[in-house]
């Protein structure tokens, strides 16, 4: 079977995309004009369809709907994730093995992650889960967090501003959909304690690492070690380069060193930032499981306590990132910190499972 199609799709419109019945032979050309709504999980289009040839209506699409896995792809700042209602169920509809493949960029939809939304556990609203695209599962994602606010509320048919709990392996976090769209997120407080990151360096300031020596690869690094739930090696310098221009890291090279470093024994998200002012910073990112990303919302939060903590920038900064800029604030009077930015949605489909 051959098929020639044209798709136009709106990013940013609040309505949304699904999919129609292709048919089991014969070639067509078409032009789609898609409107999703995605109520409980469940696809309905309505459309527009200028066809050459008349779709037959036993395609595979119209197998039970127990046959496929329904999903939603949104990013935050690039960083790229399948989102899965899973609110029947406090169990995955899928293993980490397929969601490797589900995050594949050639063979399969293509993401750096995905995410379920469970029922929520101790009081929460819901409980979010996360496999990475190598199988591993992390404790939280802050881009993913975002992506998961706008979809349940999207799931939920919420509009206005609002906001819910969520249950997750780095502990409660409450993302609020404020009335631009964006998201802001409650992160919590971050934890400096160097063996809860965790790590084995040495502590060197009221129990923390604190722009401590690393020989990563027989260079030395200077790092502060950040938990926002997930473990976090923040760099600004090395003994060759103290103030680093981060696009000229060779990322893919030095990033998996500092991932699987001796002294991280949970592996390690690891952070190189170019300071540009006192509230402006800029990072580029190796994210543990994923490699490199074009955004990392925890990771952001972690490089502004780390940049307080080493006196060189204040508590309110912009961080841009390879996708795109968040607003990071480590409030004083309550300690935690809150990540504000976008997540957009992609588009919506079905596999079968």
């Amino acid at each position: 079977m051959a098929i020639t199609a044209t798709i136009s799709l709106s990013l940013t419109s609040p309505t949304h995309r699904s999919l129609l019945s292709l048919p089991s032979s014969r070639s067509i050309s078409t032009t789609l004009q898609r409107t999703f709504k995605y109520p409980n999980s469940r696809l309905i289009a309505n459309s527009s369809i200028k066809t050459h040839t008349p779709l037959k209506t036993n395609s595979f699409l119209h197998q039970q709907e127990s046959d496929f896995l329904h999903f939603a792809k949104f990013h935050g700042l690039g960083n790229d994730f399948v989102l899965i209602d899973n609110r029947d169920s406090s169990e995955p509809k899928i293993s980490s093995e397929k969601a490797v493949k589900l995050c594949d960029r050639n063979f399969g939809v293509g993401a750096d992650g995905v995410i379920f939304v469970l029922p929520g556990i101790n009081g929460t609203d819901y409980t979010m889960r996360i496999f990475n695209s190598d199988g591993s599962e992390p404790e939280m994602c802050g881009n993913g967090m975002r992506c998961f606010a706008k979809f349940v509320s999207q799931l939920e048919s919420l509009h206005g501003r609002h906001s819910f709990t969520i249950h997750t392996g780095a502990g409660r976090i409450v993302p609020e959909v404020l009335e631009d769209g964006n998201v802001r997120v409650d992160m919590g407080q971050p934890t400096l304690k160097a063996s809860d990151v965790p790590t084995k360096l040495s502590p060197n300031k009221d129990h923390a690492v604190v722009k401590s020596e690393i020989d990563v690869d027989g260079v030395i690094w200077n790092v502060t070690l950040v938990s926002m739930g997930n473990p976090h090696c923040v760099t600004f310098s090395s003994k060759e380069s103290q103030n680093l221009v981060v696009d000229e890291l060779k990322l893919a090279q030095i990033g998996p060193k500092f991932e699987h470093h001796e002294m991280f024994p949970a592996r390690t998200n690891t952070e190189f930032v170019q300071v540009l002012s006192n509230s402006h910073l800029k990072m580029r990112v190796w994210e543990r499981g994923a490699g490199a990303t074009l955004a990392c919302g925890t990771g952001a939060c972690a490089t502004v306590v780390a940049a307080v903590l080493e006196g060189r920038a204040g508590r309110n900064c912009t961080v841009d990132l390879p996708g795109g800029p968040l607003q990071i604030e480590w409030r004083e009077e309550d300690n935690h910190v809150y990540m504000t930015g976008s997540a957009d949605l992609v588009y919506y489909g079905s596999l079968p499972l």
